[in-house]
């Protein structure tokens, strides 16, 4: 995902790639083994189906917030879903134009949450009296992208962020990571024959050691078969927690997307397909899979 224009879009997009991109090592590997295989010349070629965002649902910050930087740049509000037992919500936006990725902004209903857990979250929110973005200029990329790498909170304790992560791992992820980019997606389906399948790209990304979501199984496919979807395991990171102690938590991951071609379009030629013709939106019952990418259970597995 590279964007060459100087547009604000281009520059928030690309921002948040770079800074993602260092630090979530599963991403060049993919790439690098791509590249290597002969299947993409470099990252350019890779399109990107969607980005996606996790928020606390608290005043003045989550989906009513952050989406403020997508509608700005001409993204439309599509889809709500509601996840009952993660306790989330979530929006997704489609692109001004086919080239940028769709964004999902998900955020987390912390009045659902214990006394204990929503007073954590609220000793790190509670001073924040407006929305954070009233003070940027929506039309800086520049200003934009630092903002979305810059902490909205302290550091919580290792304590409180362990608190969490036994009630919601949804709320001990955005604690610690605040808004930082939480996956790219890479579109299989716009891959070249035996790549352009989640069955063939999951076999070939086992094969270069990927670690795969198994929650609802390696591919998640929604009730119509034409939105399937898999996921690497979250990246580790060590940290260090606001009393001193150091561990390791969950990253970001990379997410893979097979679009289907709806009935309607399936006798047309292949290189007459465009995105217009397959299957758009998201599927909540995919998506509540996928949220486990950086879920305990799973991350035991990388290691």
């Amino acid at each position: 995902m590279r964007f060459e224009s100087t547009s604000t879009l281009d520059i928030i997009l690309n921002t948040l790639f770079s800074r993602y991109q260092e630090n979530v090592t599963d991403v060049d590997l993919i790439t690098n083994a791509l590249v290597e295989q002969g299947v993409v010349r470099s990252q350019s070629d890779i399109v990107n189906d969607h980005i996606a965002f996790r928020t606390l649902g608290v005043e003045h910050l989550g989906i009513a917030s952050l989406e403020k930087i997508f509608l700005r740049q001409g993204y439309t509000k599509r889809d709500r879903y509601y996840f009952k037992v993660k306790k989330l919500d979530a929006n997704w936006y489609s692109p001004p134009s086919p080239e940028y990725p769709r964004v999902f902004i998900s955020e987390l209903r912390v009045g659902e949450l214990s006394p204990a857990a929503r007073e954590i979250i609220t000793k790190y929110t509670r001073d924040i009296h407006e929305d954070p973005l009233n003070k940027i200029d929506l039309d800086d990329g520049y200003a934009v992208g630092e903002f979305l790498h810059q902490p909205l909170w302290s550091t919580p304790t290792k304590k409180e962020y362990e608190t969490l992560l036994k009630e919601s791992e949804y709320a001990a992820w955005v604690i610690y990571n605040r808004y930082y980019l939480n996956h790219y997606t890479i579109s299989v389906h716009a891959l070249p024959e035996d790549y352009n399948t989640l069955e063939n790209f999951n076999q070939f990304l086992e094969e270069i050691g990927i670690t795969l979501n198994t929650a609802g199984g390696k591919i998640k496919v929604s009730p119509d078969g034409l939105l399937r979807q898999s996921s690497t395991v979250s990246a580790l990171k060590e940290v260090k927690f606001s009393c001193g102690n150091i561990a390791e938590i969950a990253g970001s991951y990379v997410e893979f997307a097979e679009r289907r071609i709806l009935p309607q379009f399936r006798d047309l030629p292949r290189e007459q397909i465009k995105p217009e013709h397959r299957r758009d939106g998201f599927e909540a019952q995919n998506a509540d899979k996928i949220f486990e990418s950086t879920y305990s259970d799973q991350i035991r597995k990388k290691k």
